[in-house]
């Protein structure tokens, strides 16, 4: 029998933007959390924070996973980490981006999910989030490797939840609209990430915590299977924004 005293909760892509906000967050409302990322950097500064377990690892590196997981009972995993490969046409996409794409976004989020979803099923509970985005919903020009990416994780996340349907699991998809994060860092120039986000208030790492944190606190017989967070002047189809129609 575990003698753990606080519930345990892992997050991927835990070292910036909308993971490292959820992994406080967490914090604050009483979880141990995994944090898991690549930067030891950053891991050792949140280890700051009470109930930060910091864990540096290359999440597709499954064998090393598996075995940092071992005998660990996380009841909420928040599949976070993921990439946006360069933007562009697909035609001129590189296949060593693509396939990178589609096996931090997609691949990793289902291989975690597998190894921490048979410790929840046995205990008849547990919460499982992936952060999606509305590039899976809506299709945007220039990005048709990281839509597809996110659209393969929304439709894992419905099925998922219908296969675990009465155990106690429960299931949610983040659908995140423009949230200002490190995200485009590699993807975007310096001067194009401003500008992109000087015509209109986006969404901020800390809002989608919040939101994640009102999910958790739900009854145990609700479950929301998915939330929409995007900024207020952004179109919920296509992309747009109504202050110049701007994307």
């Amino acid at each position: 029998m575990s003698m753990k005293s606080k519930p345990l909760a892992m997050v991927t892509g835990a070292t910036s933007g909308i993971g490292k906000a959820i992994s406080l967050k967490l914090c604050e409302d009483g979880y141990d959390v995994i944090a898991l990322g690549r930067s030891t950097t950053i891991l050792a500064e949140m280890t700051s924070h009470s109930g930060v377990r910091p864990l540096a690892l290359d999440l597709t590196d499954r064998e090393a996973l598996a075995a940092a997981l071992e005998g660990e009972e996380i009841d909420v995993l928040v599949n976070n980490a993921g990439i946006m490969p360069p933007i562009g046409s697909f035609d001129k996409m590189a296949q060593s981006d693509i396939d990178t794409t589609l096996e931090v976004n997609l691949s990793a989020a289902l291989s975690t999910t597998r190894l921490v979803l048979p410790g929840m099923m046995a205990r008849g509970r547990g919460h499982v989030f992936f952060t999606g985005s509305t590039a899976g919903h809506a299709p945007f020009p220039n990005m048709a490797v990281y839509g597809a990416s996110k659209a393969a994780i929304a439709s894992f996340a419905a099925a998922l939840r219908c296969d675990l349907s009465g155990s106690g699991v429960r299931v949610t998809e983040i659908v995140a609209g423009r949230v200002e994060t490190a995200l485009y860092r590699d993807a975007l120039t310096a001067d194009a990430r401003a500008d992109m986000y000087s015509v209109f208030q986006a969404v901020q790492p800390e809002d989608v915590a919040a939101m994640l944190g009102t999910v958790l606190a739900m009854p145990a017989n609700v479950d929301v299977t998915r939330f929409d967070i995007l900024p207020t002047a952004q179109f919920v189809g296509g992309g747009g924004f109504a202050k110049g129609n701007r994307t």
